[in-house]
């Protein structure tokens, strides 16, 4: 686990800090883990096949609706990259 130093925290933050932990049972430290955590780490995880899937059923497209988009798609296969 990584090691953070946040240096020059103005004197009421760290009251804050403190009071906020207090209120919520934990050290200043979890505390500031916590709010670190919550204001970086998405509630949830997009993901895009779940995305894709649902805008697909919210305009109503059908699997005929697939199929013409699966006969327009290019299927040549892609060149290897040469580093030449």
């Amino acid at each position: 686990m990584a090691i953070l130093t946040v240096r020059n925290v103005p004197d009421d933050v760290h009251r804050a800090l403190r009071v906020r932990a207090a209120q919520h049972g934990r050290s200043t430290e979890a505390e500031v883990r916590e709010i670190l955590a919550a204001a970086v780490k998405p509630a949830s995880r997009v993901r895009v096949g779940e995305a894709l899937a649902a805008i697909g059923r919210k305009l109503g497209l059908t699997d005929e609706d697939f199929a013409v988009f699966e006969g327009a798609r290019d299927k040549t296969p892609a060149k290897p990259l040469s580093f030449d």
